[in-house]
């Protein structure tokens, strides 16, 4: 339990009210199902680029990944690395296109809604499949952001894991159910900025209390030189291939993940985009490379304070906050992790409870449903998802990374290669987009079951290559798209052209 609790607990309520009061403005602006899954598309450049940031990285950035270098030392920059290049590509190639094909392909809200326009299914198989992935691999995803606010709640005020978890569950639903897509962005800003600035502060504050870089350097060759290696293990044994590849490799999931693909969707102009991808870019490598130095810095605390040993890794955090600053500078920094987690649990079950109303409630139930129908079942799915995604996280052997992990590669291999083909390749049809999806989410669950020899390389890597091969190799077997489809490829490419500022209210139906 972390000192001076009460001084932390009045710091979270203050931090909660904000974000409540942003939630209930968005909630005044939210009229629509368009408002509430994607804000009207009105993003400006500094929230897509945060909401984008802080809905990737979650709880695992101010949690997993100080863990993890704490535990690896330098491996820890392969997955870094990887990450920041993935981010940045996913940038650079698919938020311009996305935006703009997303408009003309009716306006579509998610991303299975946009597959299943995209290639005129008629049938809707592909926009139900497709969010059958989202929900399976959601919930995963979901329960990672929960157990790091179960582990937050356990560490700061000493409460029972499963009434930690239980509490920052509520946390989150409380903002999500009512004020959808702008509420999330919105916080994300805040939110972002938050974790960005408790990132840096922390190591900085910790390498001064160590002596510097040189001493903690120092300190970590004396605790054990094998860390300082980016090509050795902890146990000084070189990496091998499918280890560097399984770690860099994480940065092919951001192509198919739905939480960070909205965000491009809904910003307001792509001029912004460059100046939005700037600030996101420049936002996730300094996290990143103030979480890295979180878990370095964390290694001396350990070895000095603790006697070399440490329960739970992912806590490192936490316990370097509790030594090192006052109450409440203290409460300010720990809100830094409840910010996080609720950064990407609010977006996860946003984009969950999207796919339960427009693509399944909508598709199966009722194609004529009102918007205030539509949110409405939306507003129920956040509940009902996250009751879900909560019996997933009650057990306390989960870890965030863990968690992260298996659905981050699920929707890298499901829809990544499928989306992108979508944007670029006017020879992809309904039945090789359809194949994709099957064999990459497939592929994911089906590796993670495996292990020795090639089955230990990182499950995103064979799910994106057969989830490619499938595309590519059935759409060449089986019809070529129809002219209108082809059509409508080739204005989003005139439309790219042409500076792609089309309005929704010039898409083609």
């Amino acid at each position: 339990m972390i000192e001076n609790s009460l001084v932390v607990t009045a710091t979270f309520i203050i931090y909660l009210i904000m974000m409540m009061v942003i939630g209930y403005i968005a909630y005044k602006r939210t009229t629509s199902s368009s408002d509430y899954f994607l804000g009207g598309r009105s993003l400006g450049p500094w929230p897509a680029a945060l909401s984008a940031g802080a809905s990737d990285m979650s709880g695992w950035l101010l949690l997993g990944l100080p863990g993890y270098a704490l535990a690896s030392g330098f491996e820890a920059f392969w997955l870094a690395g990887g990450l920041l290049l993935g981010f940045w590509l996913n940038w650079l190639i698919t938020a311009r296109r996305l935006r703009v094909y997303t408009i003309i392909s009716n306006d579509s809200l998610t991303l299975p809604a946009f597959f299943s326009n995209r290639f005129r299914d008629n049938s809707k198989l592909l926009q139900i499949i497709s969010a059958f992935f989202i929900l399976l691999f959601f919930l995963f995803y979901t329960s990672s952001g929960l157990v790091a606010g179960g582990k937050l709640f356990e560490t700061v005020f000493g409460l029972n894991y499963t009434w930690a978890v239980i509490i920052g569950t509520l946390c989150v639903i409380s903002y999500t159910l009512f004020g959808g897509f702008l509420a999330v962005a919105w916080t994300d800003l805040v939110q972002g900025l938050l974790m960005a600035a408790a990132l840096l502060v922390v190591p900085v504050i910790a390498m001064q209390s160590e002596g510097g870089f040189t001493a903690l350097f120092d300190g970590m060759e004396a605790s054990n030189p094998h860390l300082l290696n980016m090509f050795t293990d902890s146990k000084g044994e070189t990496l091998s291939i499918i280890s560097i590849v399984s770690l860099v490799a994480w940065g092919l999931g951001y192509f198919g993940q739905p939480h960070i693909l909205a965000r491009f969707a809904a910003i307001r102009s792509n001029r912004d985009i460059p100046t939005a991808r700037r600030i996101s870019v420049i936002w996730s490598g300094l996290s990143q490379f103030g979480a890295l130095f979180v878990g370095f810095t964390g290694l001396i605390y350990v070895n000095t304070a603790m006697g070399g040993e440490i329960a739970d890794a992912e806590k490192i955090f936490m316990l370097l906050v509790n030594a090192l600053f006052h109450p409440v500078i203290a409460g300010i920094l720990l809100a830094a992790i409840l910010a996080a987690v609720m950064s990407t649990a609010d977006s996860q079950l946003l984009v969950s409870s999207s796919a339960l109303a427009e693509d399944f409630y909508k598709v199966l139930l009722n194609k004529e449903a009102t918007p205030e129908q539509v949110v409405s079942v939306g507003r129920l799915g956040v509940v009902l998802i996250s009751v879900v995604a909560l019996s997933f996280a009650l057990s306390p052997d989960n870890t965030v990374l863990g968690l992260v992990s298996y659905a981050w590669a699920g929707f890298g291999a499901a829809f990544g290669p499928a989306l992108l083909l979508s944007l670029y390749w006017k020879r992809i049809n309904r039945n090789g987009a359809l194949a994709g999806i099957i064999v990459g989410g497939i592929t994911v669950v089906a590796w993670k079951q495996l292990t020795g020899g090639i089955f230990d390389v990182y499950e995103i890597v064979p799910g994106v290559l057969f989830s490619t091969l499938a595309i590519v190799i059935t759409s060449l077997a089986s019809a070529e798209p129809s002219s209108d489809i082809t059509q409508e490829f080739e204005k989003m490419v005139q439309e790219l052209n042409n500076d792609g500022e089309i309005e929704v209210s010039h898409r083609v139906k």
